[in-house]
């Protein structure tokens, strides 16, 4: 199995870090509710000093949607979403063990953390792209988009998108559930400081899955010069 960004990707924002963490043997029973409530109390504690719209996390991504023709107010990273909500709830939704710790450290660290089922994408390959307009999206509540012409994407070997707007919506055919058991983590930025951010998302996500749930894990942070993961069987 292989995961990536395309060329193209790489060439039009060579200020993208990222880093891919590749999980066997999570489930839904382990209880990380705690550490989720540590990671989102130190978001909830920055936020106690500014909005989410003026972290330069946040900022870089906005900047980001609009070099892709997008309205950053109206199409937000994943990670301003759930700093928007925080703010305004002062908590972070239960969803699933691992997606509650890295919505959490999304939250903490500002930055779009995704988190995908890899039984659930056609491999060998998933790639971040610009969408050719033929890719079917599944939404969470069950409808079928097809991503626009030039629209970045995570794109699989079926031609299945995996994401809107790149960082702003997963797709609900990947998404983590009670039948999870393998998982592909992937954590974006856009910003100055991105390069030292994203290792230390990846360390701490694998600490937490080694002390959940004692799994094994695989990483690596990407680059222009060595943008593959190859991971799993």
């Amino acid at each position: 199995m292989r995961f990536r960004h395309a060329a193209s990707i790489w060439s039009t924002y060579p200020e993208l870090t990222c880093g891919a963490l590749y999980a066997a043997g999570v489930d839904a029973r382990v209880d990380t509710g705690p550490r989720a409530a540590a990671y989102t109390a130190r978001a909830l504690d920055r936020l106690s000093g500014a909005t989410e719209g003026e972290f330069p996390e946040v900022l870089a991504w906005r900047r980001t949607f609009s070099r892709m023709g997008l309205k950053p107010t109206q199409y937000r990273c994943a990670s301003e979403s759930l700093l928007r909500r925080l703010r305004k709830e002062r908590s972070l939704p239960r969803i699933h063990p691992l997606v509650d710790l890295c919505n959490a450290l999304s939250a903490a660290y500002a930055i779009p953390v995704a988190v995908l089922d890899v039984d659930r994408v056609a491999w060998p390959l998933l790639e971040v792209r610009p969408a050719a307009g033929e890719e079917t999206y599944t939404a969470f509540g069950g409808g079928v988009e097809h991503p626009v012409p030039g629209e970045v994407t995570f794109v699989d070997a079926a031609g299945r998108a995996h994401a809107r707007r790149w960082t702003h919506r997963q797709s609900g055919h990947s998404a983590v559930g009670e039948h999870t058991r393998r998982v592909l983590v992937v954590a974006e930025a856009m910003h100055d400081g991105g390069t030292t951010t994203v290792p230390e998302v990846l360390k701490t996500v694998e600490a937490e899955v080694a002390a959940h749930w004692a799994a094994g894990t695989e990483t690596a942070v990407l680059t222009r010069s060595a943008p593959e993961f190859a991971f799993g069987d």
